[in-house]
């Protein structure tokens, strides 16, 4: 069985910062700033990619946990059908984890692929951890890069000088990045910095890399 993952999120109400930490902590002081001022609407963020945590703040904090305990577990990674289906197989040859999907190639790859030394299946495999291991560097910018932009367009879309910051995010020019959102509310500008300084970090891996 799948234990779930802690899921760690920060939330804002307005542009105020109010809490920081696992769900279901920041879920409950979300729960209070609501209480104590409804006008100012409270957005919950997952720290690891920005998508907003649609979480029912009403009732007590008791029945809060509660439905927290539901979102947890369906953040827990699904098992892959394909895998629950080995699982269930009469013991035989080891599966070592291996999951079959359709692939689709031209002949002339199929050709050389079946000329490699384990043929078809295990030279796939090497060339995809290759390409994994070759754009590790890229796939962590291009994440960050997307996590800072959700957070910005949900949060900022309105604050002097965001499109010019957008564009700073994506080009990796960290110092206009940090000259355009100085202007910003502070919780709003600190949170963005943090976030795009893993972008421009993994940048920095790259070019090093390269």
């Amino acid at each position: 069985m799948n234990n779930p993952s802690p899921i760690l999120c920060t939330a804002f109400a307005g542009p105020r910062l109010i809490a920081f930490g696992c769900l279901q902590e920041v879920a409950l002081k979300a729960q209070e700033s609501e209480s104590r001022d409804p006008s100012a609407p409270v957005l919950i963020f997952d720290d690891l990619t920005s998508n907003v945590i649609e979480v029912d703040l009403r009732g007590t904090p008791a029945s809060l946990v509660e439905r927290l305990a539901a979102i947890e577990i369906y953040a827990t990674p699904p098992t892959e059908p394909a895998a629950a289906e080995e699982c269930a197989r009469k013991p035989g040859r080891p599966k070592l984890g291996v999951v079959a999907r359709e692939v689709t190639l031209l002949p002339r790859h199929w050709d050389w692929l079946a000329s490699q030394p384990g043929g078809a299946s295990v030279a796939l495999r090497k060339l995809v951890e290759e390409a994994r291991k070759a754009n590790q560097g890229r796939d962590r910018r291009r994440r960050a890069q997307e996590a800072t932009y959700r957070f910005i367009s949900a949060m900022a879309g309105n604050e002097p000088g965001f499109e010019e910051a957008t564009r700073a995010l994506f080009a990796g020019n960290q110092p206009r990045f940090a000259e355009l959102v100085e202007a910003w509310p502070i919780d709003l500008r600190n949170h963005a910095k943090k976030l795009a300084s893993a972008a421009f970090s993994a940048l920095d891996q790259a070019l090093l890399a390269d």
